[in-house]
């Protein structure tokens, strides 16, 4: 299925905020928009579709923009759908470009063909990550630390008629310097049923942004997954994000055992 190649001009496919925030903490936002560029109409989807999990991860950006605020800390976020393509996904995934998405199908994602493909690597792909490893390069010839990557995702919860009962889940790979504290100090608060690579693991293929920028480097990440029904208004985001970002805190002025790169003397937002 041929789409247009023309892209508006007031249209950024990434969006960097803080990037000169002092913390080590990289906030990184994959599914924060459902926009779907003029182009490509509405990829034959019901208005209501796009305001569903299919689209982006609801309530995530607002979370991740708070954490930002709170501990000084940059933030990057893609711009576009994950309809359009879905940049926490490898090139070579089944569902980078889903022509199903639970159980929708995607009209203006059938049968595309290779050029089809190809633009939108270069739409939206490769400027968001391009746009993350600017911010590592940058922040390193300034003399910044080493970054600590933060995913921030939300989930349905109830996926294929199965009810989740987790309120949260923590996401990492073998590595989880920050994964460990972070699932003991949401445990230690008590108010929370916390999945531990719940609802998704890193098998599941969905760790592709932390693998890319930070496990291939040996650098400490965590990706954290909320339950989108407890995230649905502004002051429900600020609560989440205040409850992470000062579990986070504490990470940094307590570094477990193995956190090689970060310091006791960092100072995030003042304190």
């Amino acid at each position: 299925m041929g789409l247009s190649r023309t892209v508006a001009h007031d249209w950024n496919p990434v969006r960097v905020s803080n990037p000169d925030g002092r913390s080590q903490f990289v906030i990184l936002c994959d599914h924060a928009s459902n926009h779907i560029p003029d182009d490509f109409g509405t990829l034959g989807l019901d208005p209501g579709d796009l305001q569903k999990h299919i689209a982006w991860d609801p309530g995530a950006l607002g979370v991740s923009q708070v954490m930002s605020q709170q501990l000084d800390a940059p933030l990057v976020e893609s711009c576009v759908s994950r309809l359009i393509i879905d940049c926490n996904r490898p090139l070579d995934a089944p569902d980078l470009m889903p022509s199903l998405s639970e159980a929708t199908t995607i009209p203006g994602n059938v049968d595309l063909d290779e050029a089809a493909r190809s633009h939108r690597v270069a739409l939206s792909h490769k400027p968001y990550h391009a746009a993350i490893e600017k911010l590592a390069d940058e922040r390193a010839s300034n003399g910044m630390p080493d970054p600590i990557y933060v995913a921030v995702h939300s989930y349905t919860p109830v996926y294929r008629g199965v009810t989740r009962p987790w309120h949260i889940g923590i996401i990492h790979d073998d590595d989880d310097r920050v994964a460990a504290p972070l699932i003991a100090g949401l445990q230690a608060l008590k108010q929370f049923n916390v999945g531990i690579n719940e609802p998704y693991s890193p098998a599941d293929r969905v760790y592709y942004t932390l693998e890319r920028h930070a496990s291939a480097f040996g650098l400490p990440a965590v990706m954290i997954e909320i339950r989108n029904d407890l995230i649905t208004t502004p002051p429900q985001e600020q609560v989440w994000a205040e409850t992470l970002s000062s579990l986070l805190r504490d990470i940094i002025q307590n570094p477990p055992s193995g956190m090689a790169g970060i310091s006791k003397k960092e100072t995030v937002n003042g304190k």
